[in-house]
């Protein structure tokens, strides 16, 4: 018999997804729509708590950052301004014979991996003309059909374009938005304005953006339609250097508090900056495609603020009344995370095929070490058994913890089972209702990574589930 591997895979994760209720193919019974993913009941709970968690940790938990929900719609100019028109594009090649596409960087980058060969120069500083002459020295395959003809090494730029109105004009363009920052920066007057802001503070918001990738891969890590989580915190020039050391720390700081192995992040140092940058790391996370960005921590200095000013003929300087009035154009510091991206991280961390057999033989739970800040289902109410009154005692338990937590009924199966279903949803507490619970209002809580089980009162119960997720401690898997 073949050995089973018990580690976790991206082919597993999409498998618990989809079996679970976490995501779906968009438009599955069409044949799915590349590139676009539905969230199902389970997957809409864990991504809400996991921006939840984000949003307090940005805004609850800093004074001076505050919340924004711009227009996914925006005036065109705004991406002129913001150098979206001119170089928010993807080095595209073609092959000529099966017609697919590619990004020329990410086929020279694959190559050198597999062959372990160091380029001459970073592929990210190259020319078009250097990708094109790479690929044909080492003669790469086309990964769709193995020939090799291509077209010459271009330009794709990655924004949605439509037209807003009934009339199709240069005036109508309108893009569907490939980030939600601009509209923090555009709205920068006005919430200084309305809400008394004083520099240094920060403006956070999630939202959609959309960006037409030219492959799309490695299930919900890489769509056309994503969820971001960013923060634009406004400092004095001259401050921006010990700001964005502050944040790099925060935001490290943060997936360590809701259970990332520390093992499996990693700081990546932008060699080659964007336009717009001073400097900038990304949080990488070990995801089992290997280590990818989940995070990207950005100096943008005073570019995004000047160029809208410059564009709009607006004054964006900020008038410093601490500094004797002085004026300056704010320098930036952004905090910039994919929430898709961290609910893939976040289940990936959590996989765990656990043997639990006391016998030295095997017996495999599939489990998520979920935090339960952040599990879908907070607590599991059971009943033993359907009969006596058993359910509907149950039922009114359930009701009582409705309040405080998200919980879920379930009576189908042995106990057994319905723990193991529990567990591989990461549900971290089961509540069971017995015959002794009739007796003298006692339940039990089952603790879903140790699976020990204590008996409390009925009264004692939601007190009891508050200082467990309290106390919860990350579990370090073997």
């Amino acid at each position: 018999m073949a050995e089973v591997d018990h580690k976790c895979t991206l082919d597993k994760i999409i498998s618990l997804c989809k079996r679970r209720g976490f995501v779906y193919q968009s438009s599955e019974i069409y044949g799915g729509q590349a590139g676009a993913w539905d969230y199902g009941p389970l997957g809409v709970d864990l991504k809400k708590n996991i921006q939840a968690a984000w949003w307090k940790e940005m805004t609850q938990l800093h004074d001076d950052v505050v919340g924004l929900d711009a227009s996914i719609f925006m005036h065109h100019t705004t991406w002129e301004a913001s150098g979206h028109v001119a170089h928010f594009s993807d080095p595209m090649i073609d092959c000529t014979e099966c017609k697919s596409r590619f990004r020329a960087d990410q086929m020279i980058e694959e190559y050198c991996a597999s062959h372990h060969v160091t380029p001459a120069k970073p592929v990210d500083t190259m020319t078009h003309e250097e990708m094109k002459a790479f690929i044909e020295e080492n003669n790469i395959a086309c990964p769709t059909c193995g020939k090799h003809n291509y077209t010459d090494v271009r330009e794709f730029n990655l924004m949605f374009k439509t037209h807003l109105g009934p009339v199709e004009s240069d005036t109508s363009i309108v893009y569907l938005r490939p980030e939600t920052c601009q509209g923090i920066f555009v709205d920068f007057k006005n919430i200084v304005q309305s809400n008394r802001m004083k520099i240094p503070f920060g403006v956070a918001q999630v939202g959609k953006s959309f960006r037409n990738e030219i492959i799309f891969k490695n299930f919900i890590f890489r769509t056309c339609e994503f969820e971001q989580m960013e923060m634009e915190y406004f400092c004095k020039p001259g401050t921006d250097v010990e700001t964005f050391e502050y944040w790099r720390q925060q935001r490290w700081n943060f997936y360590k508090k809701y259970g990332i192995s520390e093992k499996n992040l990693h700081w990546k140092h932008h060699d080659k900056l964007a336009h717009y940058a001073k400097d900038a790391y990304d949080v990488q996370y070990n995801f089992p495609i290997g280590f990818e960005e989940i995070e990207g921590v950005h100096n943008r200095t005073d570019f995004d603020l000047t160029q809208h000013s410059q564009f709009s003929g607006k004054d964006m300087a900020y008038i410093d009344q601490e500094d004797g009035n002085k004026r300056y154009i704010p320098y930036v510091i952004e905090t910039s995370a994919g929430l898709n991206r961290n609910l893939l991280m976040f289940l990936c961390e959590a996989y765990e095929e656990q043997n639990v057999a006391t016998d030295g033989g095997e017996d495999y739970r599939t489990i998520l070490h979920l935090d339960p800040r952040l599990a879908p289902i907070t607590v599991a109410v059971l009943p033993m058994m359907k009969k006596d009154g058993l359910a509907e005692l149950a039922k009114e338990i359930q009701h009582e913890l409705k309040e405080d937590f998200v919980t879920d009924y379930d009576v189908s199966g042995t106990i057994g089972k319905r723990y193991r279903r529990q567990d591989e949803v990461g549900t971290p507490f089961c509540v069971t209702i017995d015959y002794q619970t009739k007796e003298d209002n006692t339940v039990t809580i089952r603790f879903r990574d140790s699976m020990d089980q204590i008996r409390v009162k009925r009264e004692e119960l939601i007190p009891e589930l508050q200082k467990a997720i309290r106390e919860y401690k990350p579990v370090e898997k073997k």
